[in-house]
């Protein structure tokens, strides 16, 4: 491919240090840890063995749709069956980004999700998954903050509440508010206070958008909801004055190649506008989405991003400076982290 940068290797990239954005807690669950769960509490399965379950919980051979993608999650949050099964859970998923080479992670999750098996607190979940993250952050040697996700197709009054749960943790991990869900059908603008009072609290804000629809709820997360982050976004090529609004607000896109291949938002990963993306100069980022769900590491999705796009380390090393400068972190430890990465991968 043109543009291919021939010492890139699997090995290389795997063992160039890396920043993660956009993973989800909910799909970063280890198959060998669902079995033992499973097991432990005597759950009932479609599956028996770890092979059998796969393709319950992770993208095989299905079809590109968001349907079929969104369908392994209604196995996977059967498993939240204990405190000790969440912190579990978080305390892997961690780990497995610091043995990608992630030097700074951010880990996004829904309370919602993770209490509804179980009918426990919003708040206890919320500090079982806060204590495993700083557990595995020590343990780990990497840098993690916690995003908490909100769902649009459920109540705003249940948004509310889980907000206010994050904004009370915001001196404790909890970096930002992160807006999921239906976009199809459920609009953005009933949570605009929510976020509204995000901003005033100096919290990250990203939005889901961009990504089932076309642009315009890339615009509306802008507007509407103050997203300095935009998860996927990768429609807002499909309308200049939004592209361009992205470009002048300095908006990041939180790319992942794979899912946005397996859920059918791009027809193949040749068509990613990706690579137009960088050279018009958006603030671009490579990131993972569900890498249990989507059998990926952020590695892969280098790979992916060299092998079928083209890419070299100059656009590989010019995503991670975007992604430290994207991150949700005060002023002061931005820099650090920019000064951290522009060190240690360095200009060729």
């Amino acid at each position: 491919m043109p543009g291919q940068d021939e010492q890139l290797t699997y090995q290389a990239l795997k063992t160039m240090p890396k920043i993660d954005l956009h993973r989800h807690l909910e799909g970063s669950l280890r198959l060998d840890t669902l079995a033992e769960i499973a097991r432990e509490h005597g759950m009932e399965l479609p599956a028996d063995d770890i092979e059998s379950l796969r393709p319950y919980v992770q993208v095989t051979n299905d079809p590109p749709s968001s349907k079929s993608f969104l369908a392994k999650f209604e196995v996977l949050r059967r498993f939240y069956r204990s405190p000790e099964a969440v912190a579990r859970i978080t305390y892997e998923a961690i780990a497995d980004a610091a043995a990608d080479n992630i030097h700074y992670l951010e880990l996004r999750f829904s309370p919602q999700a993770l209490a509804r098996v179980r009918g426990f607190p919003l708040e206890d979940v919320t500090d079982w998954v806060i204590e495993a993250a700083q557990r595995a952050s020590q343990a780990c040697h990497i840098e993690v903050g916690l995003i908490i996700t909100l769902v649009r197709h459920e109540k705003v009054e249940l948004a509310r509440k889980v907000a206010g749960i994050a904004f009370d943790r915001r001196d404790r991990g909890i970096v930002g508010i992160d807006l999921a869900g239906d976009e199809v059908n459920y609009p953005s603008h009933p949570f605009r206070s929510i976020f509204r009072q995000a901003r005033e609290l100096n919290m990250g804000i990203t939005v889901h958008a961009g990504e089932w629809t076309g642009a315009e709820t890339a615009r509306n997360a802008m507007e509407e909801l103050y997203a300095a982050r935009l998860g996927h976004g990768v429609r807002a090529v499909e309308n200049f004055e939004v592209l361009q609004l992205v470009r002048e607000r300095e908006v990041a896109l939180e790319i992942c190649l794979t899912s946005n291949l397996q859920t059918g938002v791009v027809r193949s990963i040749s068509h990613h506008p990706l690579l137009d993306l960088l050279d018009l100069g958006i603030r671009v980022t490579l990131n993972t989405d569900d890498p249990s769900v989507s059998d990926s590491t952020l590695t892969d999705e280098y790979q992916v991003a060299v092998q079928a796009l083209g890419l070299g380390y100059r656009e590989l090393r010019q995503m991670i400076l975007n992604a430290a400068a994207a991150a949700f972190l005060p002023p002061d430890g931005r820099e650090r982290l920019i000064q951290h990465f522009a060190a240690i991968v360095p200009e060729r």
